[in-house]
């Protein structure tokens, strides 16, 4: 079966301004009236806001990420008696955490080391002003695939027999924001 490629001219949705779009991107602002947009899995440019951090730099170069608040009710189970890992396990997912999931290209292990990180220490989000920032590759249809990796990632590094983890993950929306 041959598939065909078809090429799609990118535009600015409020302007009409041609969108330098490279290889794997999905979300840009344009140059000349500054809207923002994301390209959806139906070829389809829409609407995207794009916030900055305050603790951005001028003239930094950003990284973006997917952030959104989510709720985490887990079961998790170790091979020892009930101990002081599933203790803190209980506590630190007892209440909404922020998870920032990079939203441009990066190793597995980056990704995780940076999503981890934030989850566990996320950052003020404080808004600033525009600045640069690296291509964005991932989609918000990428988050919540992400979002569980990283609760699975943090469980497995506790320092005890972990046996089992279950969960489940209620996610608000995610936004794009451009953090150091």
């Amino acid at each position: 079966m041959t598939q065909t490629i078809e090429l799609i001219p990118l535009n600015c949705i409020r302007c009409s301004t041609p969108i330098p779009a490279e290889v794997d991107e999905v979300a840009w602002i344009c140059r000349t009236c500054g809207t923002g947009m994301t390209l959806t899995d139906s070829a389809e440019l829409v609407p995207c806001e794009f916030h900055f951090s305050a603790d951005l730099s001028p003239g930094q170069r950003g990284r973006p990420f997917w952030v959104a608040e989510g709720k985490v009710r887990l079961v998790r189970e170790s091979y020892n008696a009930i101990g002081k890992s599933d203790r803190e396990a209980e506590a630190f997912w007892s209440q909404p955490r922020l998870f920032c999931v990079p939203a441009y290209s990066c190793e597995l292990e980056e990704m995780l080391t940076v999503g981890t990180r934030l989850l566990t220490n996320p950052p003020p989000l404080i808004r600033g002003s525009a600045t640069d920032f690296l291509p964005i590759t991932h989609s918000a249809a990428d988050f919540r695939p992400f979002a569980e990796f990283l609760i699975i990632a943090l469980e497995a590094a506790r320092r005890d027999k972990v046996r089992m983890v279950r969960f489940e993950l209620e996610l608000q929306a995610p936004t794009l924001w451009v953090l150091p």
